[in-house]
């Protein structure tokens, strides 16, 4: 069994990224813009836009349309200037639609950033002129997220930050908006993986058992709680142990490779083929439930199969959040037992490793192989 803490919202970078207009800088030149138009890059989406003069429409960078010669394009940076030049929205892509829609889900999310009490879900819908269900639906396609949730998302990231700064526990509830402590127990101790208290000091009084020891990829860290596994790193012994009290700067981290060995020689016969090839191990990590959502998708791929990041996207119901899904295989904290080295580019190259792409590289190669003298035999 899994054990996860869950809550139904993300971190902030996690849900904006949709929204947020992508810095110039990123799309200052013209080559950039069209290696953007190429890849149909979807950050590129309201930073600019594209003009073909053969057919005299304009295109967000993402049209599904056949792309058109690099010689008759023009770029925009806005829909404004593309339509005083002369050319009209394309009907597949509906760049002024879009661009409605985006003024629309931004007005929504500065009302709910605002750090009083957010408004309610009726009270949007009457302020942005939409249905109660057309606006969920606009919102949720944008942000992965319901209103409700993104602003008791808002709230959390608030009280977080007043702990951070050094303000009790109850002055930091009421400074982020909760109403009272049993509705900042409820939520926000789900989320942050703790009592709000112990998140204060840092993890303390919670008590983590590590082991550092050899495996068939390296030197890899263990650590867990009673409850599960919530850490598997892999590198140098110095760097692994650092990583830990990192995590948790006020834990009572305790050596003892006694207690974790049976949980060690299963991720190491998993890694070297002479056991399970599921790793049904029970974890005990802080995650968002984007972020289990995510990891119970890595869980699910096959031994010896990868999946690209857009089919994990797609899998949790989430399309447009490939970069939100490479950010949560980007902080899995449980190498091996959740199998984010499963996951790859779209056009089958690796992409990023927390613990090195040779490393990622090793473990697919093993598990690629070990699959297909399974089926031959």
């Amino acid at each position: 069994m899994v054990c996860l803490p869950r809550a139904d919202y993300l971190y902030p970078q996690e849900v904006t990224h949709a929204m947020k207009k992508t810095e110039p800088k990123t799309y200052s030149t013209d080559d950039a813009r069209w290696k953007a138009v190429l890849s149909r890059d979807a950050s590129a989406d309201g930073a600019f836009y594209y003009a073909v003069q053969s057919t005299g429409i304009y295109c967000r960078p993402t049209c599904p349309s056949r792309r058109p010669l690099r010689a008759q394009v023009t770029f925009f940076e806005d829909i404004a200037s593309a339509e005083r030049a002369d050319f009209r929205p394309c009907l597949r892509c509906r760049p002024e639609e879009v661009s409605s829609q985006q003024r629309v889900v931004a007005h929504i999310l500065q009302l709910l950033d605002t750090g009083e009490v957010p408004p309610s879900l009726a009270e949007l819908s009457e302020t942005v002129g939409l249905s109660a269900s057309h606006l969920q639906r606009l919102f949720r396609r944008a942000t992965g997220l319901s209103p409700k949730q993104y602003a008791a998302l808002q709230r959390l990231q608030r009280f977080k930050a007043g702990l951070k700064q050094g303000r009790s526990v109850t002055g930091a509830m009421y400074d982020a908006g909760y109403g009272s402590s049993r509705g900042l127990y409820e939520k926000a101790g789900q989320q942050l993986g703790m009592a709000p208290g112990a998140y204060k000091r840092g993890g303390e009084a919670e008590r983590i058992a590590y082991t550092v020891t050899d495996s068939p990829i390296g030197r890899m860290l263990v650590a867990g709680t009673p409850r599960g596994v919530c850490a598997v790193y892999f590198g140098e012994d110095a760097a692994l142990v650092r990583g830990l009290r990192a995590e948790y700067p006020r834990a009572a981290l305790v050596r003892s490779d006694g207690r974790l060995r049976s949980t060690v020689n299963a991720i190491r016969a998993h890694l070297g083929h002479s056991g399970p090839r599921r790793l049904d191990l029970p974890i005990d990590v802080r995650a968002t439930a984007f972020q289990s959502r995510v990891w119970d998708a890595l869980r699910e791929i096959p031994y010896g199969q990868t999946r690209s990041y857009a089919q994990i996207a797609a899998a949790i119901g989430e399309p447009r959040a490939v970069r939100a899904v490479a950010r949560a295989c980007a902080t899995n904290p449980v190498a091996v037992v959740v199998p984010c080295h499963r996951v790859v580019k779209s056009d089958g190259k690796l992409g990023g490793y927390r613990w090195g792409v040779e490393r990622k590289r090793a473990v697919l190669d093993r598990e690629r192989m070990h699959a297909e003298a399974g089926s031959a035999d």
